[in-house]
């Protein structure tokens, strides 16, 4: 996913996170940062979109969580990218359900881990 400073700006409007490191240069650099840096709630939902569009409904995503080990820089002219990857690493066939472990990263640095969704296999009924 393609993250640049126009779509911080919208998310920072639409989550209601209006801290300026996400969308001034000079105080992010103010305050020890190399430059602008995405929210990490963002790089949190990228991540779960991804495993969403594999799943094929955001709903089958039983549960989510990861911790945050680093930062997605966002340069002016660059902009950045956030690369997911994931591997289902265990089925519980009696539950219906799937772990999957994401492997996120952006400039070849790790942004989450131990990012895991846990996501049902269960279809609705009627479908």
């Amino acid at each position: 996913m393609s993250v640049d400073r126009a779509r911080l700006v919208h998310y920072a409007g639409a989550s209601g996170d209006r801290n300026p490191i996400h969308w001034d240069v000079d105080f992010a650099k103010g305050v020890g940062l190399p430059d602008v840096i995405a929210h990490g709630m963002f790089t949190m939902g990228a991540a779960a979109e991804c495993v969403s569009a594999w799943c094929g409904d955001p709903g089958r995503i039983v549960s989510y969580g990861t911790k945050f080990v680093g930062m997605v820089v966002v340069p002016r002219d660059l902009g950045a990218v956030v690369e997911v990857s994931g591997k289902v690493t265990a089925v519980d066939v009696d539950a219906q359900l799937a772990t999957v472990e994401l492997t996120v990263t952006s400039q070849g640095r790790k942004i989450l881990g131990r990012a895991l969704a846990v996501v049902s296999l269960a279809r609705a009924a009627g479908v």
